[in-house]
């Protein structure tokens, strides 16, 4: 964590936050017109000194739900909440709540291109695809929209006997496709609901287990991607994946014939 940039961005804003935009009488004589820090501390209900040692880069931690009742008093943008976020290396509970609202510019995306392409989130979930993707990956993105859960690319990889017929050269892709994980989650792999899925699939995946234990790590690079369709024989794609500008935890995977 870099501490003392986080203690600098808190701090810079609390000192612009007035004490009536949080309800607060503005009583007496300030050096600054923005929020003392006891104030803050108060609103956030934490100690003081606590906050003392987070505005001051001395190595205190903050956990997700305290990010987020710090970014709400002091009003935060969306942009400021993401960069506060991303300074603390924690996952936004938010993204969660905003998912449904996401989802319908995420499906309207992958609906606009004439290939398969889907977007998958930072555990790998399918979050939007389209009727290309569908038709390629029909053991993985076929599933109720009223399902509990979305279609993860990782549970399918090791857990479906569909994807071992679908994907050519299945052992160099999984090995790939866990090294790419690695490289994409970082330290949010320890973090819910990552560390849950990871626990999860090396329980029930042998193969999976001992590749993640192999602490390898690789791209997302993209490249040739080929397939044993059941119904359109061998395919052989260009894989390209992106990343979201304003949620840069989403990736737009194209597959180019």
């Amino acid at each position: 964590m870099t501490t003392t940039t986080l203690g600098e961005f808190i701090r810079t804003h609390r000192e612009r936050t007035t004490p009536q935009s949080v309800g607060l009488p503005s009583i007496g004589r300030r050096r600054t017109p923005g929020l003392r820090r006891e104030e803050l501390a108060q609103l956030c209900e934490v100690s003081p000194t606590w906050l003392t040692w987070l505005e001051q880069g001395r190595g205190v931690s903050a956990s997700g739900k305290l990010l987020a009742r710090i970014a709400e008093v002091l009003h935060l943008t969306a942009a400021e909440r993401t960069y506060l976020f991303s300074l603390a290396e924690r996952l936004d509970p938010q993204h969660d709540e905003d998912e449904a609202s996401a989802d319908q510019s995420l499906q309207a995306i992958v609906d606009a291109i004439d290939g398969p392409a889907y977007m998958l989130d930072r555990q790998w979930d399918a979050v939007a695809w389209n009727e290309h993707a569908l038709a390629l990956f029909g053991g993985w993105l076929d599933v109720e929209g009223t399902a509990p859960a979305k279609p993860n690319l990782l549970r399918f990889m090791f857990r479906s006997p569909a994807a071992r017929g679908l994907i050519i050269d299945w052992e160099e892709r999984a090995r790939r496709l866990v090294a790419e994980f690695r490289a994409d989650t970082g330290k949010h792999a320890a973090q819910q609901p990552l560390a849950a899925l990871i626990a999860e699939l090396a329980r029930d995946s042998a193969e999976f287990s001992k590749l993640w234990r192999s602490q390898d790590v690789v791209s997302r690079e993209g490249g040739q991607r080929r397939f044993h369709h059941p119904r359109a024989g061998e395919l052989s794609f260009n894989q390209v994946t992106l990343h979201m500008a304003q949620r840069y935890d989403m990736k737009l995977v194209i597959l180019l014939p």
